[in-house]
Formats: structure tokens, sequence, C-alpha cells
């Protein structure tokens, strides 16, 4: 296994979220269907990074920051393997919940514990921030959705309207702190 280095991000490191090689080969895909997760046989294969798409990331991941949110890196050696970002707006009908807005660990790094370890490092500051509740609109892949289960989240009691208006495909989901 790797020797793994996590630290914080700085706002201007999140340019390098496009180093993850986010490589993936889905097929199944969750549902959300009156209520009930459905997981149907669907393939995809999801393949870098649309130049286009990556530009409004970064935009995003400063934003998290700029509002008091925090990155993390997950480095081996210089190359950074993953990502996690925890948004600073407080979310929810309390005002209680953060959204972890960006979690992604590289093709090769996957299934080594860096996806638990950076969510557990955004967990950790959410709840130094104050926050009751964490919040995550996550791909409806089996593996994603299964990973997210594994560590706690459950589909959201109380979906915030303008996240699924921006991902209404997601599954979002809550994890109380």
């Amino acid at each position: 296994m790797a020797d793994i280095e996590y630290r914080t991000l700085l706002p201007e490191e999140v340019d390098r979220a496009e180093e993850i090689d986010r490589t993936e080969v889905i097929d199944h895909i969750y549902y959300l269907r009156e209520g009930q997760l459905v997981l149907e046989e669907e393939h995809w294969e999801v393949r870098g990074w649309p130049p286009e798409e990556m530009v409004s990331i970064e935009d995003r991941l400063r934003e998290c920051m700029d509002r008091g949110g925090m990155g993390y890196g997950a480095f081996d050696g210089d190359v950074l393997v993953g990502i996690a970002v925890l948004d600073g707006k407080w979310i929810g009908s309390a005002g209680k919940t953060l959204q972890m807005y960006f979690l992604h660990v590289s093709h090769c790094y996957r299934e080594m514990g860096i996806g638990t370890h950076l969510t557990g490092l955004v967990m950790e500051r959410a709840r130094e921030m104050g926050a009751e509740r964490a919040y995550i609109s996550g791909l409806p892949s089996l593996n994603t959705i299964s990973f997210y289960q594994g560590i706690g989240f459950d589909l959201a009691s109380e979906v915030d309207p303008e996240l699924y208006e921006q991902e209404p495909e997601d599954i979002h989901m809550t994890m109380d702190l």
C-alpha cells in the first residue's frame, strides 16, 4: 500500500483536482423511486474530466473554501490522488447542516481507505464548525452509494432544494455528526 500523506489544501491548489483519475466503469445505477433506492443495470464509462466542466468545478471548490469551508488532499509523493472539500455554506431548515461538496479518489487508489480518511477529515472539520449534520449529493452508482452508506450516510429526510435542482439525478444523503 502506498504511503499516503493527508493535508489541508490551499485555495490555489484546488486547480490540482484535475490530477485525479476519475476513470470508472459503472454497471449499476440507483434511482430514487417512491422514497426507496432501486438498483438497475445500466452501463456508464467515466473517462477524465470534461475541460469545460473542470473550470466550473474548480471555481465552485474555491467558493466553498471562501465561505469558510475546507479542502483536504491525499498525496502519494507529489501526486494528488484524493481530494475532499467541505462547503462552508449552511443549509437545511435548521441551518445546522454542511455539505461535503466534493470527494474523488484516483482510480488506482480506490479501496485503500483514502476516501474514508478524507471524509473523516471533512466530518471532523464540520463538527468543529458546529454542524449537526453532513450532506452529500452522490453519483447514483452502486459503488458510490455503497461507499456512503458504509460510512454512515442515509437517504436525506430533508433534501436541499437548491442542491437538488443542481443535481436531480444524484442521490441526496445525510449523516448525523
